[in-house]
């Protein structure tokens, strides 16, 4: 897998950025905003623009949980793992809420000369750029649920800084509907990129590669077991190292990957008959209504097939990680150690997270990809096989996939622990001058040890 950065204005404006932050100590190293971010700022957070005149970005994308979701612990949907929209508050949706931070650095969607699918916003990479990512969730029913754009400009023409909208953008975008939705996104697109809230580079990682914090032995050695590739091997997806040199590792390379995650019954979509009724139904084997095939579909339609890439999802950044559970983007998975443990023990014990088969000795794997023919994909099927089905995309070739029922896992829990110990260095807000407040911003799931950070 390589590594990527967005377009070369992009890159080239939010290198500047960050470098004028290291040069000034902190921030920006700008004074303000500018006229488009701030109104960016208003949009963002303006719950007026929907339907329901309870959500905004903001509901699902929290600044204290690194602008994702936590929904073990706020919001309407508590112990969802997915948010709840649309006109009355009580659609749940279908993906786990992604981070927003850092999200500025991700290029436009290609294919790499190798194939390598690359890139693009959303967790299957169907919106070309931040400006029309932010459009999206506006006419989604069960998200901010306008009828259409012309239902947002008519709220929008009732908000306090329409007329500040308006002399910025042109008269024109405060009367054509899908010029004042355009604008919108550009906006919230804008904001994003600007603040430093959005890309702080502020984690004790940060500040250890530049020779202003320590390491502990738990995490030093949790992040050699996270590059090592015999081991962890999650540099191979989430770089530890900069990519061009200038910018601070991102931890992804932008790529997608197949992890054949188990199915989350908790996502209501996935409860079959019970699902809601603006489900899709795209289920092909007979077992299961609707499948969500990340990059193939249902909500990404232009690689609809590409069998081959059926179930693949964005590889996300770990910036910030500790703060952002349930993890992947079905939130199977509550905290950082049991991610890991699936990550190792996947194919080692895959009795821990698959259902059983008709017959007692056979496990479905890989249960939340359709199986071909309507037949079962059970641990002893040879997943390159021709009647895997969509499972026979998932990863188990590259390290820790790289096992086979009963062999010893890549990691043992003493070690996920270091790895978890290590991830959450990658929490921004860690302070030089006073690093024994840093344990207050890690959450639970973290090891006191992360305050431990005197050079």
């Amino acid at each position: 897998m390589s590594s990527h950065l967005h377009s070369p204005s992009v890159a080239a404006l939010l290198a500047a950025l960050w470098l004028a932050a290291c040069s000034s100590g902190s921030g920006t190293g700008l004074s303000s905003l500018s006229p488009a971010a701030r109104l960016g700022e208003r949009l963002f957070e303006d719950t007026a623009l929907s339907a329901s005149g309870q959500q905004s970005c903001a509901t699902c994308h929290v600044a204290r949980f690194a602008f994702a979701e936590n929904p073990g612990l706020d919001g309407p949907d508590r112990g969802s793992p997915v948010p709840l929209g649309g006109p009355e508050m009580d659609r749940p949706g279908f993906r786990n809420t992604p981070s927003l931070k850092y999200v500025s650095y991700t290029p436009a969607f290609h294919f790499e000369a190798d194939g390598t699918p690359v890139g693009g916003f959303f967790r299957d990479g169907r919106a070309a750029s931040l400006a029309e990512q932010a459009q999206q969730p506006f006419l989604t029913s069960f998200e901010m649920a306008n009828a259409d754009a012309a239902a947002v400009l008519d709220k929008l023409k009732t908000r306090p800084y329409f007329a500040e909208f308006v002399a910025f953008y042109g008269a024109q975008a405060g009367r054509d509907p899908q010029i004042a939705l355009a604008r919108i996104g550009a906006a919230i697109a804008a904001y994003e990129l600007e603040d430093e809230d959005f890309h702080p580079f502020s984690s004790k990682y940060d500040y250890w590669r530049r020779g202003r914090a320590a390491l502990s032995a738990q995490e030093l050695e949790g992040l050699r077991l996270f590059n090592d590739p015999t081991k962890g091997n999650c540099a191979a997806c989430h770089p530890s190292t900069s990519a061009d040199g200038v910018t601070p590792p991102l931890f992804t390379d932008f790529t997608y990957d197949n992890l054949g995650l188990p199915r989350n019954a908790a996502i209501a979509a996935n409860r079959d008959e019970e699902a809601p009724e603006y489900t899709p139904a795209n289920g092909t084997d007979g077992v299961h209504r609707y499948y969500d095939l990340g990059l193939c579909g249902p909500f990404r339609t232009d690689l609809a097939q590409r069998s081959d890439l059926c179930g693949a999802f964005k590889v996300p950044s770990l910036r910030n990680a500790a703060l952002t559970a349930p993890y992947f983007h079905n939130g199977a998975f509550a905290t950082l150690a049991e991610a890991i443990r699936f990550y190792v023990r996947r194919d080692t014990d895959p009795a821990q997270w698959y259902p059983a088969a008709a017959h007692a000795s056979e496990i479905v794997k890989f249960d939340d990809l359709p199986a071909a023919f309507g037949g079962h994909f059970v641990v002893d099927l040879d997943v390159a096989g021709s009647d895997a089905g969509y499972r026979g995309n998932v990863n188990t070739v590259e390290v820790p996939y790289d096992r086979r029922l009963g062999d010893s896992p890549a990691l043992n829990d003493e070690e996920i622990a270091k790895v978890v110990a290590f991830v959450c260095t990658l929490t921004d807000g860690y302070d030089p001058d006073h690093p024994e407040d840093y344990a207050a911003l890690l959450p639970a799931q973290c090891p006191q040890s992360a305050a431990d950070s005197i050079p």
